[in-house]
């Protein structure tokens, strides 16, 4: 039973849950409050932030004929699609550590539904621009579906639980290539001129946004034991210092390697998203509808690909810890940026674009995933400002390879694709520098006598730690023992036995004197 907002007893609740009160297990076919309408309405937030980002490059050879848009100008329109989120993730990671996801997820996707109804209006390059800009800030819905579902489940499952609510978020991005046409043709078949149902067209993922949020605040909370102000009211949770949540982030290299190379794995599939349906349009000649078509397959991939990569993720960490999860992303990542070399090399046959397309997205969109399975475990006071900084650098790096290779240097759209599949080779070296004391990295071992409570309660000051502030930090290190990997767990235990048997002699010893 529940009073107060605060959930009392610790039997009551539908999944088998750990200390913390978190799901142990990731059934995403289960509705049963308060984990998993958390996680659906996390994910159905993100794919409408995707849908509503995307929908303009969706009707783009429609919209470039009606504005007179130029190359720079489409450009610049899908730089600041991506732009638009970058200060905003930043700042949603804060805010969901201060307020809760429910209100960083209803107030994004929210506040941005209006700009989504008034691209509508749009009559020059300006306007589009600034409308694609403000439509941007609704993927900030990231870092509080990410943060949401770290709050809600078992770090067992975490990576599987954040793949899966990123991935099919992110398939937002696919289905948007065709659904919108599909759209605008409707609207146009109903007796609409084409320059006014491209317009229309947009009052569809507008209003998706506007229920999700009224769904959102009605139907979720925002932990497992209740809301955050009623947590804060009963002192179930206590209100820690800002600077001091900001410090764990900022002074942690983790924090800063993450979010360079989810650049290049999200980033990546940002500036894809942005790019495909032109491409396919004017690279093989094909119609709006059959160029909208194929280049979905790229998002749509997210359906599995992403939610794979968590899955990996949690799988090599049950023998590996993680350690395995680093390596396993460092290869996954690589093979992402192999293939999207590769893409840029087969620009003259539609065939063998659409198969290195298909194995260029499930690793790219894999190391994504795989990425939300190590984030978490970086910071546990600050972890959504890590996620907000990780997710700001997708997007940074979304329009860097932007501005780069596809608007300002003067590159073919194909050698744009060649050149960003290096850059991504070369920017996934970073995860070979990831080092965690307690664990270990890619190549070294964890530090001998640390463990996961000193590197958690560091990020407390003795006088937090005299007031209980870091409780909750306790909690995570001791579930966060299971990223030690069977080789480091067989060493302790062994030492273990042995101060167990020394033990056992010495009062053997003692009994024979």
């Amino acid at each position: 039973m529940a009073k107060d907002g605060v959930q009392e007893d610790f039997p009551s609740f539908a999944l088998p849950v750990d200390t913390e009160h978190k799901a142990m297990i990731m059934r995403p076919w289960y509705f049963a409050r308060p984990h998993m309408p958390a996680f659906h309405l996390s994910w159905l937030a993100f794919f409408a932030a995707f849908v509503s980002t995307f929908a303009p490059a969706a009707l783009l050879p429609v919209i470039r004929d009606n504005l007179d848009l130029t190359k720079t100008d489409l450009g610049n329109a899908a730089i600041a699609a991506v732009c638009g989120a970058i200060a905003a993730r930043v700042a949603m990671g804060n805010f969901v550590d201060t307020y809760g996801p429910r209100f960083g997820i209803g107030l994004c996707i929210g506040l941005t539904a209006p700009a989504v109804y008034c691209i509508a209006l749009c009559s020059n390059a300006a306007g589009f621009i600034i409308s694609r800009l403000f439509i941007g800030f609704s993927l900030a819905t990231f870092v509080a579906c990410q943060f949401w579902c770290t709050s809600m489940f078992n770090t067992k499952v975490v990576g599987t639980a954040n793949a899966l609510a990123a991935g099919w978020g992110n398939m937002g991005g696919g289905f948007t290539h065709f659904f919108m046409p599909l759209v605008f043709d409707g609207i146009k078949a109903s007796g609409s001129p084409g320059f006014l149902a491209w317009r229309w067209a947009f009052f569809v993922p507008a209003s998706f946004q506007v229920l999700l949020t009224i769904c959102t605040m009605a139907l979720t909370q925002d932990m497992p034991d209740g809301n955050y102000a009623a947590l804060r009211k009963s002192s179930a949770m206590v209100k820690s210092s800002a600077w001091g949540t900001w410090k764990a982030a900022i002074t942690n290299y983790r924090t800063w390697v993450m979010t360079l190379t989810y650049g290049y794995c999200f980033g990546v599939e940002l500036t894809v998203d942005n790019v495909l349906p032109q491409y396919m349009y004017d690279t093989f000649h094909l119609d709006l509808h059959v160029a909208g078509l194929l280049a979905a397959v790229f998002g749509m991939m997210n359906l599995f690909s992403r939610p794979s990569g968590g899955y990996i993720s949690d799988l090599v960490a049950r023998r590996w810890g993680m350690r395995g999860r680093l390596w396993a992303l460092f290869i996954i990542q690589s093979l992402g940026g192999l293939f999207c070399l590769l893409l840029g090399l087969t620009s003259n046959s539609l065939g063998a674009t659409m198969a290195i397309l298909v194995i260029f997205s499930i690793f790219c969109q894999q190391s994504c995933g795989l990425s939300f399975g190590v984030v978490p475990f970086i910071s546990k006071r600050s972890t959504g400002l890590v996620s907000g900084f990780v997710g700001s650098g997708g997007n940074v790096g979304g329009a860097v390879t932007q501005a780069l290779f596809f608007t300002y240097l003067p590159l073919s759209t194909y050698r744009g694709f060649l050149w960003m599949g290096v850059m991504t080779i070369g920017v996934t070296l970073l995860y070979l520098t990831m080092y965690f004391p307690m664990w270990g990295g890619c190549f070294a071992a964890a530090k001998e006598g640390v463990s996961e409570e000193d590197y958690y309660l560091a990020e407390w000051t003795p006088e937090e730690r005299a007031q209980g502030l870091h409780s909750a930090s306790v909690k995570f290190a001791y579930e966060s023992r299971s990223q030690r990997g069977w080789k480091q767990q067989q060493a302790l235990n062994d030492s273990k036995d042995a101060a167990a048997a020394a033990a056992v002699n010495d009062s053997v010893k003692s009994v024979n004197v």
